[in-house]
């Protein structure tokens, strides 16, 4: 029997517009009246959760900025991790044969040194907003993540160079297809999920979690029911190929599962068509 329930946001729990779904906060709620605790494991910013989950109306424990930081329901801190200084320093200095976006987070916010008004879509629901900064002149020791957006092609193109410069000294991944995190060295919403388990004193095997993206695989493959999103990167998919692939977000297919699992745990799941 699961006893926490960690939810990846962007192309798992939110509608492909990124908003909630009305079913799948429903289902939400009976998941919570059940006694299992949410989480909501994402990439997105503290700042900006906290207010998406005042507007779901839900306690939730929040996994945010990819497992750099969690909180309890109240806000307060349970666990935080920065990008070493060395490794910011090196990623905002260098001359990288790429065109992406670049984009830093830390505690006071996200900033860029170049407007991109088309990545506020996916935070029209929160409001949260970029803030414009010479990134040249940013203090190292103040970021905590660090983001690349491009085209899926370029963004591989450009790991390549980050994996020979850095080497074993952050942890480098896709948050989506057209987002690439440089991250503390051994942090990831799987790490996060362990220590809040061990807050709670609860075992991965009693939890449960959803996700779509490279940023996901760490905590589906450590939890006791891991499942992967139909609209999920195929890069997830084939490094766990062993965990059931349910529907798209677009159907809410998380609201979906949890509904047969509320009602017939003991019947064997087919995702909705």
């Amino acid at each position: 029997m699961a006893r926490l329930a960690a939810f990846d946001m962007d192309g798992t729990l939110l509608l492909p517009s990124h908003q909630l779904g009305q079913e799948t906060l429903t289902s939400l709620l009976a998941l919570h009246q059940r006694d299992v605790h949410l989480a909501f494991a994402t990439g997105r910013h503290l700042l900006e959760m906290q207010i998406l989950r005042q507007r779901i109306t839900l306690p939730a424990w929040l996994i945010t900025g990819n497992g750099t930081r969690v909180h309890d329901l109240d806000g307060n801190l349970l666990f935080a991790s920065d990008l070493s200084p060395s490794v910011a320093e090196e990623v905002l200095h260098s001359r990288w044969e790429s065109s992406a976006s670049v984009h830093v987070f830390n505690d006071e916010g996200w900033f860029t040194d170049v407007p991109v008004p088309q990545m506020l879509q996916a935070h029209a629901l929160s409001g949260f907003h970029y803030q414009l900064r010479d990134l040249k002149r940013f203090p190292a020791h103040e970021v905590t993540k660090i983001c690349f957006v491009d085209d899926h092609d370029a963004l591989c193109q450009l790991k390549t160079q980050l994996d020979a410069a850095l080497g074993d000294r952050a942890h480098i991944c896709f948050s989506a297809w057209d987002c690439l995190e440089v991250l503390p060295l051994n942090c990831n919403k799987g790490s996060a999920l362990a220590m809040l388990c061990q807050h709670l004193e609860l075992t991965l095997a009693e939890c449960m979690a959803f996700g779509d993206a490279m940023n996901d695989r760490e905590m589906l493959s450590l939890v006791g029911k891991g499942f992967v999103m139909g609209n999920a990167m195929s890069q997830l998919k084939s490094a766990l190929p062993h965990l059931p692939v349910i529907g798209h977000c677009e159907t809410q297919a998380v609201s979906h599962y949890l509904n047969h699992w509320m009602a017939t745990p003991h019947l064997a799941y087919s995702p909705e068509c």
